[in-house]
C-alpha cells in the first residue's frame, strides 16, 4: 500500500452516514433467501492463515485472543528497510524521511526481531518481507532525500521532523517543487542509501535463523518479496524514478529469492506481492504477451525447470475494496468470487472485459502456467474507516469467501482496536464465545439463492464436529428466512450467537433457536451477522 502511515488519519476525514441508506437501500427485493448447508458436500480444509493481520499496531492480547493466523512486516515502509541499522526511508508517503533517529547504534535486525516475540504468545506464523529493490536506507541517522535548503521550496514540508545534516537543522519536502509542481530528482542517492545486495538479505534470513530456528522448526515461516514494485517509481522516486518492467522485477526475485532458499530451504516465499489492479497488470508487450501475474508465474516456472528449485511457494497480489458507501462495500466483496457481478473498475471493463472474479482468476493463472503454487493475498482492506457496523459485516462476508474460495494466506492491513467493529469480525470467526472456540476447519457446502441479501458460509469443526453456520443479512432490514441442513446428525436446537448495530461492543449469545424437520428458522436483525454453531 502507498500509504503507510497516515492512513488512519485520512480515513477519519471523510463521514458516510449511514442513515442514508435506510430499509431496501440496495434497490433489491428482500424477500427471503433461501439458505442450504450440506455437511457432505463441497468439503475443503480452511487454511487458519487467511486470518493474517499486519502488526503495525496490532494489539498483541488481541492477537492472541483470536490467534491470528499471521503478522506481517511490510508496506511501504519496508522495502527500503536495512536490517543492520534497523532503519527504513518512508518514501513519497511521508517526506521521504530515513533513519529511526536513534541516538546510539541499535541491535541489527531488532524492530522484525520485537514483532516476532511479540506475536509468539498468539502462535502467530510471522510474514518477513525482504527489500529486492535497488537501494536500501544507509544510516539510523535521520534524513531526508528533498531538503529544502538544496532542493528549494517544495509544495509540502515535515512539520515535526528536522534532520541535521552536516551541522545544519534541515527541513524536509516532499518532492514536488513549489514553482510549477515539477517532480525533483535525487541528485546523490548515495548520500542517504547503499546499494542493495543478495548478501544483505541473505545474512538477514541467517539472523532470522540464528536468533528464532528455521521456518520447519518454528522460525520465520514466510518471506516476502518486497512491497509493491510496480509502485517504486510513485512512493520510492528518489531512488527508483522510472516504473521497473515485469523482466527486471522477475530477475530480482528470483535473485533474493534464491538468496533466502539458501540461508533457510525450510521458508516459504511470497510474490510479487504488487498492488490492486494495474500492478496485476504491466505490459505484455514486455511479459510474452501476458498479465503480469500470469508472466510471473511462468518465468518463475521456468527457473524451477532449468534450476530444479522451487522459488515462489505463494502467488500473491494485494487488492483493496471499494468503500466509498456502505452499499457499495457490501457489495464488493463479490468481485472476490462472483462470476455475474462487475464491480465497475477500469480493469473490468477495459482489460478483463467482465467480472473481477479475483480468486478464480488467479487460480485460473495458476493452473495455466505454474500449478502447486499456493494464492495468498497478503495486504487487504475493506475498512471504510468509519467504525460502522456495515465495516464489521463486510468483513465477515471477507473471511467467510476466502474460506469458501480455498485462499491458502490473507494478511489485512490496518489493525483493529480491540474494540473496534472489525475486531469482532475475526472474534465471530477465531472466539465467538470468548472461551476460545472457532468457526470450522472444514468449509462444507452453504449456499443462499441470493448472498447480495444474505450470505451464509459453513464449516466443520476438528474435534468435537460441531458445525458452524454463519448468516450475514446485507440489508438494513430483517429477513425471516430458513436454513435447510442435510447430511448432519442434529440435535434439537443450535445455539446463537449474534453481533449487531444493537449490541457493537460484544458478541451476544442469544436463546437457543429450535432445529425442527431439519430446518432451523431465524430472524436476521438488519446489518447482522448471526452465528449457530449445531453440535452433533
Amino acid at each position: 500500500m502507498r500509504i503507510q502511515r497516515v492512513t488512519s488519519f485520512f480515513s477519519c476525514l471523510v463521514v458516510l452516514p449511514l442513515i442514508a441508506l435506510g430499509p431496501n437501500a440496495h434497490g433489491e427485493s428482500t424477500a427471503a433467501p433461501t439458505l442450504k448447508v450440506d455437511a457432505a458436500a463441497s468439503r475443503t480444509p480452511i487454511s487458519p492463515d487467511i486470518y493474517g493481520i499486519a502488526n503495525y499496531g496490532l494489539d498483541a492480547e488481541f492477537a492472541e485472543e483470536i490467534e491470528v493466523g499471521n503478522v506481517r512486516w511490510g508496506g511501504d515502509g519496508a522495502t527500503r528497510y536495512n536490517w543492520r541499522v534497523d532503519s527504513s526511508n518512508s518514501g513519497f508517503d511521508w517526506y521521504f524521511m530515513g533513519g529511526s533517529g536513534a541516538t546510539s547504534a541499535p541491535k541489527p535486525g531488532a524492530s522484525p526481531d520485537l514483532m516476532v516475540d511479540t506475536y509468539k504468545a498468539a502462535n502467530a506464523h510471522a510474514l518477513i518481507t525482504i527489500p529486492i529493490i535497488p537501494y536500501v536506507n544507509k544510516s539510523y541517522a535521520l534524513s531526508c532525500s528533498f531538503p529544502l535548503s538544496e532542493y528549494g521550496a517544495q509544495t509540502s514540508t515535515n512539520p515535526h521532523a528536522f534532520p541535521v545534516i552536516d551541522g545544519v537543522r534541515q527541513t524536509c519536502g516532499n518532492s514536488i517543487a513549489s514553482e510549477g509542481s515539477k517532480q525533483l530528482h535525487d541528485k546523490n542517492i548515495l548520500a542517504n542509501h547503499i546499494p542493495n545486495t543478495t548478501a544483505l538479505q541473505e545474512a538477514w534470513v541467517q539472523h532470522l535463523v540464528s536468533k528464532f530456528g528455521a521456518a520447519a522448526a518454528g522460525g520465520v515461516k514466510y518471506y516476502q518479496l518486497d512491497n509493491e514494485p510496480s509502485g517504486w517509481s510513485n512512493t520510492h522516486r528518489d531512488i527508483q524514478p522510472s516504473t521497473p518492467t515485469y523482466p527486471t522485477i522477475v530477475k530480482l526475485g528470483q535473485e533474493y529469492a534464491a538468496a533466502v532458499k539458501r540461508a533457510d530451504g525450510s521458508a516459504l516465499i511470497l510474490g510479487p506481492s504488487d498492488f490492486t489492479l494495474g500492478g496485476w497488470l504491466g505490459n505484455p508487450g514486455e511479459q510474452n504477451g501476458l498479465w503480469a501475474g500470469e508472466y510471473y508465474l511462468q518465468q518463475m516456472a521456468d527457473y524451477e525447470k532449468t534450476h530444479h528449485v522451487r522459488l515462489v511457494d505463494y502467488f500473491d497480489e494485494h487488492y483493496y475494496f471499494d468503500t466509498s458507501t456502505p452499499k457499495a462495500q457490501l457489495a464488493s466483496t463479490r468481485t472476490l468470487w462472483d462470476p455475474t457481478y462487475n464491480g465497475g473498475t477500469w480493469v473490468e471493463e477495459d482489460e478483463f472485459h467482465g467480472p473481477m472474479q479475483l480468486i478464480p482468476r488467479f487460480k485460473k493463472w495458476i493452473s495455466s502456467y505454474y500449478p502447486g503454487t499456493k494464492l495468498s493475498i497478503s495486504e487487504y482492506s475493506i475498512d471504510s474507516g468509519q467504525k460502522s457496523i456495515v465495516d464489521a459485516i463486510a468483513e465477515m462476508d471477507v473471511l467467510g469467501i476466502f474460506g469458501r474460495e480455498q485462499l491458502d494466506f490473507a494478511n489485512m492491513w490496518e489493525p483493529p482496536a480491540p474494540t473496534d467493529p472489525i475486531a469482532y469480525s475475526f472474534r465471530m470467526f477465531r472466539n465467538y464465545d470468548g472461551k476460545g472456540h472457532q468457526f470450522g476447519n472444514t468449509s462444507i457446502s452453504a449456499v443462499s439463492s441470493n448472498q447480495a441479501l444474505l450470505s451464509v458460509y459453513a464449516a466443520q469443526r476438528t474435534g468435537d464436529d460441531a458445525v458452524t453456520i454463519l448468516v450475514i443479512n446485507k440489508t438494513a432490514s430483517a429477513i425471516k428466512s430458513k436454513i435447510e441442513l442435510a447430511n448432519l446428525s442434529l440435535p434439537p436446537a443450535a445455539a446463537v450467537y449474534v453481533y449487531s448495530a444493537a449490541h457493537m461492543k460484544s458478541i451476544e449469545h442469544s436463546s437457543n433457536v429450535a432445529i425442527d424437520a431439519r430446518t432451523l428458522t431465524y430472524t436476521f436483525p438488519g446489518y447482522s451477522a448471526v452465528m449457530f454453531v449445531i453440535q452433533p
